[in-house]
């Protein structure tokens, strides 16, 4: 199952890391059960350098549900 990415295009889909304006190149695809029904998945973009840092801050929480290359989600989507 696919999800949509926020607002992105490979032109313009930047890390959602606080500060960080490069170019992203995952995405981490999320859920927070508490609020979430199993089957919903939020998504952040990530680059190379702030990938594992908010994989681990998903992971941690228990939210983490897949950590795809940008390229193949956008693929899967179409």
């Amino acid at each position: 199952m696919t999800f949509p990415l926020p607002d992105s295009s490979p032109a313009t889909a930047q890390c959602s890391a606080k500060g960080c304006r490069t170019d992203a190149a995952w995405v981490l695809a999320w859920n927070n059960p508490k609020l979430h029904t199993p089957e919903r998945r939020k998504t952040w973009l990530a680059c190379e350098e702030h990938r594992e840092h908010l994989s681990q801050f998903l992971g941690v929480r228990g939210f983490l549900k897949d950590v795809v290359p940008l390229a193949e989600w956008e693929s899967a989507e179409h």
